[in-house]
């Protein structure tokens, strides 16, 4: 039977692997390459460089597209769904392709294939497909929240307090209603610019583990402007952005203690 690995590879700097990513990068006999078109080469460049220090030496290379999804005309959970099923079809034809009876198959999922990543999911489908016979195997990478924290020398919680995470489409339903302490992702909205008390405290970063890191933090009315700046700007120069932030409401003073007489 074939065997499928899902590996997390962290934010995209090489020291960032776990040992145990690169014992099983190592032991692939293919590696799936997804491409998202020229703006996103870099991406690509970064996960075939990983394969190159880590990679058994013949390990085959195999390219596919990633289709754009649907966003016209459908709703949200609609376009995803056509989206994974369209990839999941591609996933299916480079398995048999590609993939003899008893090799090992592998995909370098950005970050941690367990947070705000569906490969597990199209894998679910390919194999509901019953075309191909397959195991799968998930190994945890290093969090862009985690890399977020480090960068900005912060605990991600308050003492006792729980944390929220949420693309930025949800930000809204979440904070401040009902979470103190909210991590964004997948925010091509920027949807913080919409958080009304402006002394509320963001920690922004971009291309977090890659050469051109980008961080802000700060009071939200202080440096919400730059970070939309330094967004345009990023994105204008390399043809795409992923970005994290976190938001928490503004600390305050513990009350004064009283004594009765």
């Amino acid at each position: 039977m074939r065997r499928i690995l899902v590996i997390g590879i962290g934010t995209g700097h090489p020291d960032h692997l776990t040992l145990e990513a690169i014992r099983v990068i190592g032991a692939a006999n293919v590696i799936f390459v997804p491409t998202k078109g020229e703006d996103k080469a870099e991406l690509a460049d970064v996960r075939r460089g990983m394969i190159a220090r880590h990679g058994a030496a013949g390990v085959k290379l195999v390219d596919f597209a990633v289709p754009r999804r649907q966003t016209d005309g459908v709703g949200y959970r609609q376009g995803v769904d056509l989206w994974h099923a369209a990839i999941a079809d591609i996933h299916e034809r480079l398995f048999l392709d590609h993939m003899a009876e008893g090799e090992t198959g592998a995909f370098l999922v950005w970050g941690d294939p367990m947070l705000y990543d569906s490969t597990i999911r199209i894998l679910e489908r390919v194999r509901d497909g019953g075309r191909v016979a397959f195991t799968v195997s998930v190994l945890p990478g290093i969090t862009s929240m985690q890399l977020l924290a480090a960068r900005h020398r912060i605990p991600i919680n308050g003492i006792g307090q729980p944390v929220t995470i949420t693309p930025g489409r949800r930000l809204s339903e979440v904070f401040p209603q009902t979470a103190e302490a909210v991590v964004v992702m997948l925010d091509g909205e920027e949807a913080f610019l919409a958080v009304e008390d402006l002394e509320t405290e963001i920690f922004w970063g971009a291309y977090l583990g890659l050469p051109q890191e980008i961080t802000i933090a700060g009071r939200l009315g202080a440096v919400r402007e730059a970070i939309v700046a330094a967004r345009a700007t990023a994105r204008a120069r390399h043809g795409w952005i992923m970005d994290i932030y976190l938001l928490r409401r503004p600390a305050t003073p513990p009350a004064a203690e009283t004594t009765g007489l």
